[in-house]
């Protein structure tokens, strides 16, 4: 009994000791990135995520700071033609560059965690707006008429309708309305003077199409990219997730 209880005791003497042994830590990681200017260095626990983890959830948030398409905006008759005579090869390429970043969204493996997972839908629903209005510019350019049946038409249907009505002087009257100060702005006499040479120029109804088309891009843009706030609140929430610290070089303002 005496051999027993001794037996029993070191067992327990030993338990006891394994418990007190603390968790050998997994040394942090350092994984480098540029956000905001910086040059940043954070460290991370490789017990806790993996570098490709963090590699794809970095990447998620960039379709918030980029549009994936070429950039579509007309200034000139000379572009507004050139858009024009173009538009189906130009649509071919916005429907590839769509698929293209489609698969990558789809193909990155995340951090598991609920924010990530929302912030991967947003992305996806961002894509998707981002292609509908490149794809109606580039229709709305070859045919106003078009922009009807555009997904933003009841957003910014003051401008299609200008661009679509029969009676040119109501599409007029908006385009003015876009060089004229809002509420509380002063005069601007460049602004007159810009208006005032498309108002004279022989081409003037392009340029009211080319004006309008523009300002339905702006409003039709508002109604769904995500404000710079929140993309740096996003940024933020990866860092404090992700790394255990973190170390910054910036430039100077």
């Amino acid at each position: 009994m005496k051999k027993l209880l001794t037996g029993l005791s070191l067992a327990l003497a030993v338990t006891l000791t394994a418990q007190k042994t603390p968790a050998k830590k997994s040394p942090l990681v350092l994984y480098s990135y540029q956000t905001f200017g910086c040059d940043v260095k954070g460290y991370f626990d490789p017990s806790k995520y993996k570098k490709e983890e963090i590699d794809d959830t970095y990447k998620l948030l960039q379709p918030l700071n980029w549009s994936p398409f070429s950039s579509l905006i007309v200034f000139n008759p000379t572009k507004f033609d050139l858009v024009r005579s173009n538009s189906t090869q130009l649509l071919q390429q916005t429907e590839k560059e769509y698929l293209e970043r489609k698969k990558v969204l789809e193909e990155l493996k995340l951090i598991d965690l609920p924010i990530w997972k929302k912030q991967y839908e947003e992305a996806l629903a961002l894509l998707e707006n981002e292609y509908l209005l490149n794809k109606a510019l580039l229709m709305g350019y070859a045919d106003p008429q078009s922009l009807r049946n555009s997904k933003f038409y009841n957003t910014c249907k003051e401008y299609v309708d200008a661009m679509t009505t029969k009676d040119k002087e109501k599409m007029y009257s908006v385009w003015k309305s876009l060089f004229e100060p809002k509420k509380g702005e002063e005069p601007y006499q460049g602004t007159k003077d810009s208006f005032n040479a498309k108002w004279n120029d022989p081409r003037k109804d392009d340029y009211a199409i080319i004006d309008l088309m523009n300002a339905f891009n702006n409003c039709a843009i508002h109604s769904f990219r995500t404000k710079a706030d929140q993309e740096n609140t996003l940024f933020k929430t990866f860092e404090k997730v992700v790394f255990v610290k973190l170390k910054r070089d910036c430039d100077e303002p």
